[in-house]
């Protein structure tokens, strides 16, 4: 990486990058499980390529903007802004709050624009043959099913643990974008599911801990807290990030394409809207108006509609 000038000495030069990035992860901004696992993910990264021990006050601008370009430099503009926004946040309360010596993001790493894809709802018949196909393994058919019936946000049902299910009533409480716990309801196809996936391999049943988990045991390095570990296996919860890997691996398809399908089969299917916002819990219409636009199959058979009749004999 090029040298650059030092961030200009205010205090706290001791400070080292893992002891800022702790103190921030423990303010209350990060107080939702949801988000304090997506800055988490994006704020130890960064530390962990540039040197954990290292000072704060030593990190460059030039550093910070190599480090982005080199972890999420090549992904979507979508990916790209959240991790560099969650990277923007800790610097900028390093500098705002607690008067430390810290670099900032710099400007030739900027914000992405991201462009509105009309085609992000997936047909229903390719989410239904995606869902049957039998080369997906099982954690990956069960958390793409839950994510269409639920409707839910990737990042809600990725933070559930097994003792938040109600298997009997197929539901789930989860905590939303803005703080609140809600319920998420599932179908039979999730229901089936859930089960297989909880069944040990001894034959008896996972009762605690996160619901997904990764293929591994998390290594000391990057051991992550109590709660992302499960009891039975020892294996962490399951990244986003790899989450989302997996999906575009083997479909081609953002895991966001899940909930945005849901909403639109539900507004094809002529469900009302108050309906479909309970379903999925937005609560500004105007917002919910944008996962429920015809898909392309309405739209191709609406199209029948301005053809020429046909002659009955």
């Amino acid at each position: 990486m090029s040298a650059a000038p030092k961030a200009s000495a205010l205090r706290g030069g001791h400070v080292t990058l893992a002891a800022a990035a702790d103190a921030f992860l423990a303010t209350a901004r990060t107080a939702n499980p949801n988000t304090h696992r997506a800055y988490a993910s994006a704020i130890d990264r960064v530390a962990a390529l540039l040197g954990r021990d290292r000072p704060l006050a030593e990190i460059t601008d030039t550093e910070i903007g190599a480090v982005l370009t080199e972890l999420w430099g090549r992904c979507a503009p979508a990916t790209w802004n959240r991790n560099r926004a969650a990277v923007t946040s800790w610097l900028a309360w390093c500098q705002a709050r607690k008067h430390w010596a810290a670099p900032s993001v710099p400007a030739d790493a900027e914000r992405r624009k991201e462009t509105v894809d009309e085609t992000r709802a997936v047909a229903k018949t390719t989410v239904h043959r995606l869902l049957s196909r039998r080369d997906i393994p099982l954690r990956e058919k069960t958390l793409w099913r839950m994510l269409y019936e639920t409707a839910a946000r990737a990042a809600e049902i990725l933070a559930l643990n097994v003792e938040d299910l109600d298997l009997e009533h197929r539901r789930a409480p989860v905590r939303s974008k803005g703080g609140a716990t809600e319920w998420v309801y599932w179908d039979s196809g999730t229901a089936h599911l859930l089960p297989r996936l909880l069944r040990l391999s001894d034959g008896s049943t996972r009762t605690h801990g996160p619901l997904f988990l990764s293929e591994r045991r998390p290594g000391p390095a990057r051991r992550p807290g109590a709660g992302d570990i499960c009891p039975h296996t020892g294996r962490a919860r399951l990244g986003y990030d790899r989450a989302r890997v997996l999906l575009d691996k083997h479909a081609g398809l953002d895991l966001h394409q899940l909930r945005h399908s849901a909403a639109t089969h539900l507004g094809e299917a002529e469900v009302p809207l108050q309906l479909i916002m309970g379903k999925t819990r937005h609560k500004n219409p105007r917002t919910a108006m944008r996962y429920v636009k015809p898909g392309s199959e309405a739209i191709a058979k609406v199209t029948e509609v301005l053809a020429p009749r046909r002659r009955t004999h």
